[in-house]
C-alpha cells in the first residue's frame, strides 16, 4: 500500500520549476467586477476584461465576451514575418517571461513565450494571441471590436488590416483607434463610413479641427473631459469615447455629461 501511494503521488508531482499549478504566494486580486448602471453609455473593455485576467490574454477577451460589454478592445502589432498579434507594448517584456521586440520576432517565436497572470506569475496557457484569434472570439460573443493600431505599421500594414477584417466579415464591427492621426486619416481615404476615433490625452482646437475635417470620433482621456467641451463635441456630431475609467462615481458623472462609450478594465 505504501509503495501504491508513493507511485500515485509521484505522478501527480509537478516540476519544482514550474509556479503554475504551486504559486508561491497569492495576492489579492479582484474576483468580480464593479458594477456600473448606466443604460446610455457603452462600455469597452480594455485589453479584454483585464481588471480580472491578463491583459490582451485569450482569458481576458472571453471573459469579457462573457459580460455585458459592448466592445473589447485591443492593440495590434505587426511580427517579424508579417504576421499581426495583439498586445500593447512594442517588447514583450512586461507581461511575458522574456523581453524581446515584437517586431524583430516571428510568430512562431512570439507564441512560444507564457504570458504572466496577474499575480505575475506564469502561465503555461497563455501565449501572445493573434489577431484573428482576438476577432473570432469578438464574433463569437457578438462584440464590437476596438482595434488600437500601434505605431510602426505602414499603410501596407494598414490595408492587410482591413482586408483580414473583411475576409472575416467583420469590417462594419469594428471601430479602429489609434493616436498616430495619418493611419486615421488613410483608413477615410479607403473606408469613408468606417468607424474610426482619434486617440488623445486632450483636445486642443488642433484636434478639434481634425476631428471636424476627417470626420473621426474622439477617444480622450477621461480627467480632460468639462461639459463645455462635451457639447462642443456633440455640436459637432463627434461620438466621444474615453480611457480609462475604472471608478463607478467617475463613470457616473461621464455618463451625465453625455459621453458614448466609457473605456474601462473593471467597471460593468
Amino acid at each position: 500500500m505504501k509503495c501504491l501511494l508513493r507511485k500515485l503521488f509521484a505522478s501527480k508531482r509537478k516540476d519544482a520549476t514550474d509556479t503554475t499549478d504551486f504559486p508561491k504566494k497569492k495576492l489579492s486580486l479582484p474576483m468580480d467586477t464593479v458594477k456600473f448602471q448606466n443604460n446610455s453609455v457603452k462600455l469597452i473593455a480594455h485589453r479584454g476584461l483585464s481588471g480580472i485576467e491578463a491583459e490582451n490574454s485569450i482569458a481576458a477577451f472571453v471573459a469579457a465576451g462573457n459580460r455585458n460589454y459592448y466592445g473589447i478592445e485591443t492593440d495590434v502589432h505587426k511580427t517579424k514575418d508579417g504576421n499581426y498579434v495583439v498586445i500593447h507594448d512594442s517588447t514583450t517584456g512586461r507581461v511575458a517571461e522574456k523581453n524581446i521586440p515584437v517586431v524583430k520576432r516571428t510568430l512562431s517565436d512570439l507564441q512560444r513565450l507564457r504570458l504572466k497572470d496577474k499575480d505575475g506569475l506564469l502561465r503555461s496557457d497563455l501565449t501572445i494571441p493573434t489577431l484573428q484569434e482576438y476577432i473570432a472570439i469578438c464574433k463569437r460573443y457578438g462584440k464590437e471590436v476596438v482595434l488600437e493600431l500601434k505605431h510602426g505599421l505602414s499603410d501596407s500594414d494598414i490595408e492587410k488590416i482591413i482586408q483580414i477584417l473583411t475576409h472575416e466579415n467583420y469590417l462594419e464591427q469594428t471601430i479602429f483607434i489609434s493616436f498616430t492621426l495619418n493611419y486615421l486619416i488613410h483608413i477615410r481615404s479607403l473606408l469613408p463610413n468606417q468607424k474610426l476615433q482619434y486617440l488623445v490625452t486632450e483636445c486642443s482646437q488642433e484636434v478639434m479641427d481634425d476631428l471636424v475635417k476627417h470626420h473621426l470620433d474622439i477617444d480622450i482621456h477621461y480627467p480632460s473631459l468639462t461639459l463645455e467641451l462635451v457639447r462642443k463635441l456633440k455640436s459637432n456630431h463627434i461620438k466621444i469615447n474615453c480611457w480609462t475609467c475604472d471608478n463607478a462615481n467617475d463613470a457616473n458623472h461621464l455618463a451625465s455629461l453625455g459621453v458614448d462609450y466609457i473605456t474601462t478594465n473593471i467597471l460593468e
